[in-house]
């Protein structure tokens, strides 16, 4: 990376490229929290969380469901109502396996 690069520009980049990745998730609806979980070790969800934490370390006023809807791109109620499906056993099944292999780290 240019070493010439403004922190203005490198947040730009940093923003535009956060909004394509949600909207890469958004265009991928299929993918469910739970592969994601069980793949990256985070989801949905968990970019809400990290959305909102960084909101109140700049004193911004975002409540978690505000959070959560910048990243469904919708109510996170309305997006588990037709998007998200139950886990499978075998979901579950290699999502306990990924946290029992965490806890053994």
């Amino acid at each position: 990376m240019s070493d010439k690069l403004t922190q203005e520009q490198q947040d730009q980049l940093d923003a535009a490229t956060f909004r394509r990745f949600l909207s890469h998730l958004d265009n991928h609806k299929e993918v469910q929290n739970i592969d994601l979980m069980i793949l990256a070790d985070f989801c949905r969800n968990c970019l809400g969380k990290w959305y909102k934490a960084e909101a109140d370390k700049l004193g911004v006023d975002v409540s978690d469901e505000q959070a959560r809807e910048r990243v469904y791109g919708m109510p996170y109620s309305e997006w588990k109502e037709k998007h998200q499906l139950p886990a499978t056993d075998e979901q579950m099944a290699a999502f306990n396996a990924r946290q029992k292999a965490k806890e053994g780290k």
